[in-house]
């Protein structure tokens, strides 16, 4: 049994969300740069120029990317061998939101009550996942996702004769009537199977692999590169002004369903695609 304090984990997320909204990760600016290469539209290259530009001084001067600096949202894998020490987990996990969210002078957008409206002032409380799994690490994976793209998510309960092509069709609807609100190019994060709430949830996580990475399943894999051939046909582009870059990536995650059902959820993601990653 390994004892690890909460004040560790205050500490590292409170730096993670400063450094996820300041920082464009390795992988988003890779793509971002081919993309601009290959664009056809010279109004579509020269926004992913600026796009490119703008994540270059966000770094530089420790700023936002963006002004939506998005709610807080936390997968946490905990190993079974570890003991938390000194206070409790979602506390921990929401002060470090709230220091890094204050003291980063990132925007707080996170209301108490979805009718009421009041802003709690400090971006908590976070979305928290947890799973345990075996060893005595903590991985953390912190994704601050931006309303603009999360509003232009859908769900659809499928039936299972409707399949794979039921499936590719639907990512591709769902983009579509996106249009140029999710601020892309997009990456677009696909559940699968499950029943409604695990596909939504798959849908997320799904948001925070590499996306220079494809699916380990071989018709999962073949299911990304399909949907994100037909995405960049569209003719979205860049901001929506046109051009064939629409998505940067669809990364597709699949669980196990009832033999009944198809539960499909399609979760955007804007041109940042922020997530960052820490292991205690």
């Amino acid at each position: 049994m390994r004892n690890l304090s909460v004040h560790e984990i205050t500490a590292a997320l409170k730096d993670m969300c400063m450094e996820a909204n300041y920082v464009l990760s390795e992988d988003i600016r890779q793509s971002l740069e081919g993309a601009k290469a290959a664009e056809p539209s010279p109004i579509g290259a020269s926004i992913l120029g600026d796009l490119i530009e703008n994540a270059n001084i966000a770094q530089e001067n420790a700023v936002p990317m963006c002004q939506d600096t998005g709610m807080a949202v936390i997968f946490l894998e905990i190993g079974q061998e570890i003991h938390f020490v000194d206070g409790d987990l979602k506390t921990a996990v929401n002060e470090g939101v709230r220091q890094g969210y204050t003291e980063g002078f990132l925007r707080k957008s996170v209301v108490e009550d979805p009718l009421n409206r009041k802003n709690t002032g400090d971006n908590t409380p976070a979305i928290i996942h947890m799973d345990i799994v075996p060893g005595d690490q903590l991985k953390m994976t912190l994704a601050p996702k931006g309303f603009g793209s999360e509003n232009m998510s859908k769900s659809k309960m499928l039936k299972p004769s409707d399949g794979i092509q039921g499936v590719e069709d639907f990512i591709v609807e769902t983009v579509s009537l996106a249009g140029p609100n999710p601020c892309p190019p997009i990456v677009v994060g696909v559940g699968v199977g499950g029943t409604l709430e695990k596909a939504a949830l798959i849908a997320k996580h799904a948001l925070t692999r590499d996306i220079r990475e494809s699916s380990e399943k071989p018709h999962l894999a073949d299911l990304e590169e399909r949907a994100l051939e037909r995405i960049n046909k569209l003719g979205i582009g860049p901001q929506g002004l046109g051009g064939q870059t629409t998505a940067l990536g669809v990364n597709i995650e699949s669980f196990p369903t009832h033999i009944a059902g198809l539960p499909v959820v399609v979760n955007i993601n804007c041109h940042a695609a922020r997530h960052i990653e820490c292991i205690l």
